[in-house]
């Protein structure tokens, strides 16, 4: 009985400290493909796990074709972010005293194995300021291409 408690206990861990699952927002087409979906650019939000009234939007580009649409296409590491304040922020010990290589907030697979898109987000104390970093890795390679954007903390009223 008590492993079955533990096992319960660990997933519940799990499950709140894993990175936000992104809402799609809208996509637009950019490349029309004849057999399967066609190549697009997607938008989509998720809210800070950690920090109430942070969303971030990020838009990426999706491969299409029928490898991307059996889900064994590698997207592109092209992405950008977009970070607002949508209420009042309080900022936990853990944030404030945030590490430098800061907290993964949101993950995601852009390839059937190796790649995959992350947010980083850091605490700019001397701003009082939270900084979103998106960028995209690879098991082997990543990727220089990333995106920024910072979120004020400032009275909400």
């Amino acid at each position: 009985m008590s492993t079955i408690r533990i096992l319960i206990a660990a997933l519940t861990t799990l499950a709140l400290s894993s990175p936000a699952i992104a809402e799609e927002i809208g996509s637009v087409d950019t490349v029309f493909k004849v057999f399967g979906p066609d190549h697009k650019i997607v938008v989509e939000a998720f809210d800070d796990p950690d920090v109430k009234n942070v969303t971030c939007y990020i838009s990426r580009a999706k491969t299409g074709g029928i490898k991307g649409g059996l889900g064994l296409a590698e997207d592109t590491s092209d992405a950008a972010i977009s970070c607002q304040q949508t209420g009042p922020v309080e900022l936990n010990d853990k944030i404030t005293q945030g590490k430098a290589q800061g907290d993964i907030v949101f993950r995601q697979r852009t390839s059937l194995l190796f790649k995959k898109l992350q947010v980083v987000r850091f605490f700019d104390k001397k701003r009082n300021a939270l900084v979103y970093l998106s960028y995209s890795d690879k098991v082997v390679d990543g990727s220089p291409k990333n995106a920024i954007s910072a979120v004020p903390i400032i009275p909400w009223h």
